[in-house]
């Protein structure tokens, strides 16, 4: 179970900027420690345990990297055409069962291994084979061409993955390659989450006339999935300070992190901040960060605890911004940042100095080729179309005050967010 002590998240001040949440986070938090074997078929998406050191070559020998004629460097023409005799033929999962004669050739295939004494190789498209079967080979081409040497990918005892690692497919196929069948990865972290309030119910339930359906928790569930994390929906928990207390208690025990969404602003019906209080520590962020200003951070009995605003762009925006970021370093991964791509603004905007926005905007090319970028019609933190209906998010940095038709700016796509 990963454990912070209750002082560790102990600041406060001014309005946070959102690197500085970040980073203090992330500082703060230790990974889980404990790790499990699991084959490579289900090894996407988990953390990397330990290095991996390669246990052989990659590739394990010296092989032609095209179809063509093997031949000796020595005998390379150099200014004017030759004619070779084809010696023999070595075809992809075979060997030469001799080494090249001098002003010999071999045919070969791709991945197939090179004939000892040959090391370079002419593609089959740039030679001429004559009748009598002879191949004439033309002049200028280097030594050792067209050959890939063993352990040019990987050379043997080299770390070839390191422990921390995200696995990707492509680095499932590398331990494939490698012959290995299982691997060591950090377990699944657990996470809880709920919402809290009054005014929503769960779809499926019966709706009063002033409630909601609650849509934040089933995206944070969705989310957190995405991250490789074990969820357990703890549903909704009301207004009253007593059961929200008594359910972080209970969350805290058999998780590595707890999530909430809504009731963490300074309204009088807002309880999580006294409710963790009662039970931990909590420090209570203003973020600078638009949509999404009211974050809090908490401690119970050693677990982290993270509350997101009740409004779903801004859950979304501070899940993507805070919680991912702790996620990460809870499962022992670096955060790697999202580039923002230049894009092209196809509106006005203006914003407050000091404090990071992010808006909402779909693509569409110009007349003369140019990606745009335009801005959801309407504004409000709660508008679950402006997620569904865009393309990404358009990041302001603090400094900047305005945006104008024509300037560029970073665009941020959904699918490199979550």
């Amino acid at each position: 179970m990963a454990q912070l002590s209750d002082d560790c998240f102990a600041f406060g001040g001014p309005m946070m900027s959102v690197d500085e949440a970040v980073a203090i986070i992330a500082a703060r938090v230790h990974a889980v420690a404990e790790s499990e074997q699991v084959s490579l078929v289900e090894a996407d998406g988990r953390v990397l345990a330990s290095d991996i050191k390669a246990p052989l070559a990659l590739p394990p020998f010296t092989n032609s990297a095209v179809d063509g004629y093997a031949v000796r460097s020595a005998d390379l023409p150099r200014d004017m055409a030759q004619r070779f005799t084809v010696a023999g033929r070595v075809q992809a999962g075979s060997q030469a069962a001799d080494a090249i004669s001098p002003g010999k050739a071999v045919r070969i295939f791709t991945g197939a291994p090179m004939p000892a004494g040959a090391d370079t190789v002419f593609m089959q498209e740039d030679v001429q084979v004559d009748q009598s079967g002879d191949v004439v080979l033309p002049p200028g081409l280097k030594a050792g061409a067209n050959v890939r040497p063993a352990g040019e990918d990987i050379p043997e005892g080299h770390i070839a993955l390191c422990a921390g690692q995200l696995l990707r497919p492509q680095d499932i196929a590398l331990m494939a390659a490698l012959g290995l069948t299982r691997v060591e990865v950090r377990r699944r972290l657990r996470v809880a989450v709920f919402s809290t309030g009054n005014e929503v119910v769960s779809p499926g339930s019966p709706r009063g006339a002033a409630q909601l359906f609650d849509s934040n928790r089933f995206m944070m569930t969705a989310m957190l999935k995405r991250l490789g994390c074990d969820v357990s929906d703890l549903g909704i928990l009301k207004d009253d300070r007593a059961s929200l207390a008594s359910g972080l208690k209970d969350a805290a025990a058999h998780h590595d992190l707890i999530l909430t969404s809504g009731g963490v602003s300074t309204g009088e019906e807002d309880h999580v901040k006294a409710a963790v209080e009662s039970v931990g520590t909590l420090v209570l962020w203003r973020m600078a960060i638009k949509p999404g200003r009211p974050v809090a951070m908490g401690i119970v009995d050693g677990t982290p605890l993270i509350g997101l605003p009740g409004n779903p762009v801004a859950s979304f925006v501070t899940f993507t911004y805070v919680v991912r970021p702790v996620v990460l370093a809870l499962a022992g991964t670096a955060q790697r940042n999202p580039v923002p791509m230049p894009v092209r603004a196809a509106f006005n905007y203006t914003k407050k100095a000091g404090r990071r926005e992010y808006v909402r905007v779909s693509l569409r090319r110009s007349g003369e080729g140019v990606l745009e970028a335009t801005k959801f019609p309407r504004e409000g933190a709660g508008l679950l179309s402006s997620l569904v209906d865009t393309d990404g998010l358009v990041e302001l940095s603090e400094e900047t005050t305005s945006v104008k038709p024509g300037q560029m700016v970073g665009f941020l796509d959904y699918s490199h967010l979550i």
